[in-house]
């Protein structure tokens, strides 16, 4: 591994403990050219299907751009970081478990929505305007009544 500090490739791993239910190691390691601390996080190579775009390209699925996507709704609102790691965690978890190929990006936005729905209304409604493009005010604010029916299911 190497040091993010100086680049050396001469560390040792100082601690090592199971993180996110015993799915990641994570690894203190020290570096011995120049004595810095760093955090690693080990975790198996999972393997996730294919994304179908809307325009039928077909791509990697990114933990990246989801994360970033919803990291962006959740802005200046009260959801732990921790909070948003697990949403995008058991999301990876249901693309696996799903056993398809071939997942069509409207199914992972509409998961995305449904757990952000859970977490943070706000949130929910930061997502959903831009993952729906809504044309007009009027879209939004037939999304805000559907969030606002008290004991219904997501859509």
């Amino acid at each position: 591994m190497k040091c993010p500090f100086c680049q050396s490739l001469d560390n040792k791993v100082i601690d090592s403990r199971l993180a996110k239910d015993g799915r990641v190691i994570r690894r203190r390691r020290e570096c011995d050219p120049c004595a810095s601390r760093f955090t690693t996080y080990e975790r198996v190579e999972e393997i996730l299907p294919m994304v179908v775009k809307k325009d039928g390209k077909r791509e990697v699925f990114d933990r990246a751009k989801v994360l970033s996507g919803v990291r962006r709704a959740c802005e200046k609102r009260p959801v732990a970081v921790s909070t948003i790691d697990e949403l995008i965690d058991q999301l990876e978890t249901e693309l696996q478990e799903v056993g398809e190929k071939e997942i069509p990006s409207s199914y992972i936005g509409e998961r995305v929505m449904e757990k952000l729905r859970i977490t943070d209304g706000v949130a929910y409604v930061r997502f959903a305007s831009v993952y729906r493009s809504f044309r007009d005010v009027n879209e939004f604010l037939d999304e805000l009544k559907h969030l606002l029916r008290p004991g219904e299911e997501g859509r």
